[in-house]
C-alpha cells in the first residue's frame, strides 16, 4: 500500500568532498513512496523547535570520553556522534544527490569509536538512518571495524524483509547474505531517542542488538529476547541469554542529547574472562557544518571537542 509521509525537503549545496552534507530548508511538501510492510503508526508531528534545531545546515557534534571494554580489560579512547538530517533514496537506500518528492527525509547517525589494545589500534563506525517520520524501522543500518587483524563489514538493508549482508576475515563469518524478519534494531533507538524518548520500546520486545556488539562478541546477527526500561532520563536494554545491558542516559528536554551510556557484558576469553562495563561521558557539543570544515585552520575545531 502506499503511505503519504510529511517531507522536509533538501536543497543541495554541491561541494565535491566525498562526504559533502547538504544545507535544508523547509516546505510543506508531501512525498509518497512505495512500502510493503503492516500499516504506517502514527507519524511524529515535527515541531518548529525540531526543525529550527535540525534543518538549519549544521550537524551536531558531540564528543565523549570513551572506556573501552576489550579482551578482558579496560581500554582509554574516545567516541564521536554525528547527528545530521538528510535526503534518502527509497529504492537504492543511500544518499539523494538531488531533490525528489519520492525521498525519505532521515535522521543520520555516524558513531566512531577509536582506542588501543596494547600495540594497535581499533576504528569503529556505525551508520543508521532513520526516517524522521518515527514511524517505522531504520532504513539502513551499517557497521564497520579494523584493527591491524583486518576487518569486518556489516550492512542492514529494510526492504520487504531485513537484508543483511555481512563480510568478516574470520573464518567462521566470512560472506554472509541472509534475511531476517522485521524487529527492532538497537542501532535505530539511538535515533528515535532523539526524535521522541516517549516513543521507544518498553517491556519485553524481540530486538537486533547493535552490529558493533555483535561483531566483537562474534554473535549471529538476529533478533534476540531482551527487556527495555525507561525512566527519568534513562534507557536501560537487558539482554539476558547474551548476559549484556546496555543504559542510554539522555537529556529530557529537546533536543535530547545524550550525556553517557554504559554498556556491561562478559568480555576476554579463557581466563581473561569478566564481566566489564564500557562507560561514555560527554565532552563537548557543537552545531557546524563539519564538511565544509576540511582546511587545516579548522583542526582547532578538535581541540573545542576535546579530541588529540
Amino acid at each position: 500500500m502506499k503511505r503519504l509521509v510529511f517531507f522536509l525537503p533538501l536543497i543541495f549545496l554541491f561541494v565535491f568532498i566525498s562526504c559533502e552534507e547538504k544545507e535544508t530548508k523547509i516546505t510543506e511538501d508531501i512525498a509518497v513512496y512505495e512500502t510493503v510492510d503492516k500499516p504506517p503508526l502514527s507519524k511524529t508531528k515535527l515541531s518548529s523547535e525540531f526543525k529550527d534545531y535540525w534543518y538549519n545546515g549544521d550537524a551536531e557534534i558531540t564528543s565523549y570520553k570513551l572506556e573501552q571494554a576489550r579482551y578482558g580489560e579496560i581500554r582509554e579512547g574516545s567516541a564521536v556522534m554525528v547527528f545530521v538530517t538528510e535526503d534518502f533514496l527509497p529504492d537504492l537506500q543511500v544518499k539523494a544527490d538531488n531533490y525528489s518528492k519520492k525521498n525519505i527525509p532521515v535522521l543520520k547517525l555516524n558513531a566512531t569509536k577509536k582506542f588501543n589494545t596494547g600495540i594497535y589500534p581499533y576504528s569503529i563506525m556505525q551508520s543508521t538512518f532513520y526516517p524522521v517520520s518515527n514511524n517505522e524501522h531504520a532504513l539502513k543500518v551499517t557497521a564497520s571495524v579494523q584493527d591491524w587483524c583486518g576487518h569486518v563489514y556489516s550492512q542492514l538493508n529494510n526492504r520487504k524483509q531485513f537484508e543483511l549482508i555481512s563480510h568478516s576475515y574470520f573464518q567462521g563469518e566470512a560472506d554472509q547474505n541472509y534475511k531476517l524478519n522485521k524487529t527492532w534494531i538497537e542501532n535505530e533507538l539511538w535515533t528515535k531517542l532523539r526524535i521522541n524518548p516517549k516513543s521507544l520500546p518498553t517491556g519485553d520486545i524481540d530486538i537486533i542488538p547493535s552490529l558493533e556488539f555483535t561483531r566483537l562478541k562474534h554473535q549471529e546477527i538476529k533478533a534476540y529476547k531482551a527487556f527495555a526500561v525507561l525512566k527519568d532520563g534513562m534507557y536501560m536494554l537487558s539482554y539476558p541469554s547474551l548476559n549484556r545491558t546496555l543504559q542510554i542516559n539522555f537529556e529530557t528536554s529537546f533536543p535530547y542529547q545524550i550525556n553517557s551510556w554504559e554498556e556491561t557484558s562478559v568480555n576476554g576469553y579463557g581466563s581473561n574472562s569478566k564481566t566489564l562495563t564500557t562507560k561514555a561521558t560527554r565532552l563537548e557539543s557543537i552545531k557546524s557544518a563539519y564538511w565544509n570544515k576540511n582546511s587545516n585552520v579548522d583542526t582547532g575545531l578538535r581541540k573545542t571537542l576535546k579530541l588529540q
